[in-house]
């Protein structure tokens, strides 16, 4: 496949950028469109704006996880102990502000506001199951919560979401050899079973992983971070987005935000074994949000 045309004139606009001001854009559509119709020199000039063009979108695309990752090491740090309202509910109440704060600035739009209504549905419900199970557990007490599991750690989940609708729109992507959206749904499901049944029936983790290579294993994403479109192995990104997640839940465990066992006695590291589990769930992650951003078949 040959790489978008380099002259800024022929580079396609996302149909957020092409009326930057309409219904749904966000206030980045307009600031992104300025710095893609940037034109440094070319050689290292280009490749140097192109990584700093990378970053900055990969940051906002981060935006609404990387305030609530700031919210749990704050609070950690500095919550008073004898706050008129407890630490989680806090975090929860600051977690809805954000969320209608970035409606009402045009920081997000409404399509990935209910991306994250659905991954706070879906995270909740996971959550409600494990902390039964004793896979992990919120330490401190709270007033908004179902059973043992703070509102705002549905929150955690939402930013997963946030991030992968933020960066599908931002980058634009397109797919060579996406599978069949039946195949993506079945896989899903059968890996979000498998968080629960493997408390009970076998674990068929390797069987996902099988499946996962065999599904996406020709699929190839390509994102644009300025002119040309930039091709990598979608599994190649599940991974990369996964340990991202890891470090993120390594803070989010030494705020106390949550413990697992081997943390009860005082924190140490995630065990890189959660990986695997970070890994899957970003599969999840991604079918749910390619139910509203359609995958599209790279052109040539």
């Amino acid at each position: 496949m040959a790489d978008l045309p380099d002259h800024p004139s022929e580079t396609p606009l996302h149909p957020l950028d092409a009326a930057p001001s309409g219904r749904g854009a966000t206030r980045f559509a307009q600031i992104r469109l300025r710095l893609e119709r940037i034109e440094p020199r070319r050689g290292w000039p280009a490749h140097v704006y192109e990584f700093l063009l990378f970053g900055f979108k990969q940051g906002w695309a981060c935006l609404f996880g990387g305030l609530l990752l700031a919210l749990l090491l704050g609070t950690h740090l500095f919550y008073p102990d004898h706050a008129p309202i407890a630490r989680y509910d806090f975090l929860t109440i600051a977690a809805i502000l954000i969320q209608i704060g970035m409606l009402a600035l045009r920081l997000e739009n409404l399509e990935e506001a209910k991306v994250i209504l659905a991954f706070h549905v879906v995270g909740t419900v996971m959550e409600l199951f494990k902390t039964t199970a004793g896979s992990w557990t919120y330490p401190e007490t709270s007033f908004l919560r179902i059973g043992g599991v703070p509102l705002f750690s549905g929150f955690m989940y939402a930013a997963v979401g946030s991030y992968i609708a933020r960066i599908w729109r931002i980058f634009d992507f397109s797919f060579d050899h996406y599978p069949p959206r039946w195949q993506t749904i079945a896989l899903a499901g059968a890996i979000y079973a498998n968080f629960f049944t493997h408390h009970w029936l076998p674990d068929i983790r390797l069987a996902l992983f099988a499946a996962t290579a065999l599904i996406f294993g020709r699929t190839m994403i390509w994102f644009t971070p300025h002119r040309a479109a930039r091709p990598m192995p979608l599994l190649v990104g599940f991974l990369l987005a996964a340990l991202f997640i890891w470090f993120a839940e390594n803070l989010a465990t030494f705020s106390r935000a949550w413990v697992y066992p081997d943390q009860a006695g005082g924190w140490t590291m995630v065990s890189p074994a959660k990986l695997g589990a970070w890994y899957l769930l970003m599969i999840i992650s991604f079918v749910l949000v390619s139910l509203v951003h359609r995958p599209r078949a790279r052109q040539g």
